[in-house]
């Protein structure tokens, strides 16, 4: 066989094999529990072929970059949480995309290259970069939601806290306060309405307030409402009152939150400095300096032999 044989052989069986994978997992019948709780759901509607790929084959996709060791699963499950991820399969759909985006490159990388639409070199290399791009992409997607979370807490305590004040003061109790504050902020702040409204429903569990707020901290991984947890049960513990501790943490949060929006206007300047550099003065150069160049090119022409 020549090399051009060989290389459509190669391309042949690898579309196929992609082909037969795709299918093996999409495929697969449903269980008599998936068409009961479909009818129960849907009465029976069909479900989208892409949903379906999603629930069927992503976390058996996911289970194969699953980590062996107990303590690297529990960072990655609370890394998910902390990105407000809270589902059980969230972690087997989170690493069944990153096994696609880090397989998929490389092989149409290839398929491209087999088939002439790009030369090998090219076709390897860009999908060796894509692979390694989607193997830390996922991370970088995760670490970016947790912070905008985290920044949507921030800006959403000191109002949420001056709500809660009013209510204890009207003289509802702590549990009815929360839940008047999660109803009032589900439309200004919905994160935060959410995790007050599981902050409820644990103490209506049998869950120390403090505790559950503790608990939310965990979830939000945010000093500020870990502080939040130790007022509340500082007062729940030694008595004291509840309403000036939280008015003093409102303040507080208050303050933090116009230090850290001054911080960010400081940070704005020397971060524009770049993109100025780089973009704008070139052509502000351009600009300037272009007519005389092209004026003294002019003379120095006019004054050769």
């Amino acid at each position: 066989m020549n090399e051009d044989t060989l290389q459509a052989l190669a391309a042949f069986l690898m579309a196929t094999s992609l082909t037969l994978l795709i299918f093996m997992l999409v495929a697969r019948p449903p269980s008599r529990l998936e068409n009961r709780l479909r009818d129960l759901a849907g009465k029976g509607t069909p479900i989208d072929p892409m949903e379906k790929f999603a629930r069927s084959a992503l976390p058996r996709m996911g289970a194969a970059l699953m980590p062996d060791k107990p303590e690297q699963r529990t960072r990655l499950q609370a890394r998910l949480i902390q990105a407000g991820l809270y589902s059980r399969q969230a972690i087997y759909y989170y690493l069944g995309v990153k096994l696609l985006l880090m397989v998929v490159p490389p092989m149409l990388g290839l398929a491209a290259a087999m088939f002439g639409l790009v030369p090998l070199g090219w076709g390897v290399i860009g999908g060796a970069l894509c692979g390694v791009s989607g193997m830390i992409g996922p991370s970088f997607w995760l670490d970016r939601r947790k912070k905008a979370r985290q920044m949507a807490f921030r800006r959403a305590l000191p109002d949420a806290l001056d709500v809660l004040v009013i209510c204890l003061e009207g003289g509802l109790s702590l549990m009815a306060a929360f839940k008047r504050v999660a109803g009032e902020l589900r439309t200004a702040h919905p994160p935060l309405a959410a995790e007050l409204l599981i902050v409820e429903r644990e103490v209506q569990l049998g869950r120390q307030t403090g505790e559950a707020m503790r608990q939310f901290g965990e979830r939000a991984d945010l000093e500020e409402v870990r502080n939040l947890a130790s007022v509340i049960t500082q007062s729940e513990r030694f008595g004291a009152s509840l309403v000036k501790a939280l008015r003093v943490h409102a303040e507080t949060l208050r303050e933090k939150r116009l230090q850290h929006a001054e911080e960010m206007a400081q940070k704005a300047a020397t971060k524009i400095l770049f993109p100025t550099l780089i973009f704008i003065f070139p052509g502000v150069f351009i600009v300037i300096l272009g007519p005389a160049v092209i004026r003294i090119m002019e003379l120095l022409r006019g004054s050769g032999p």
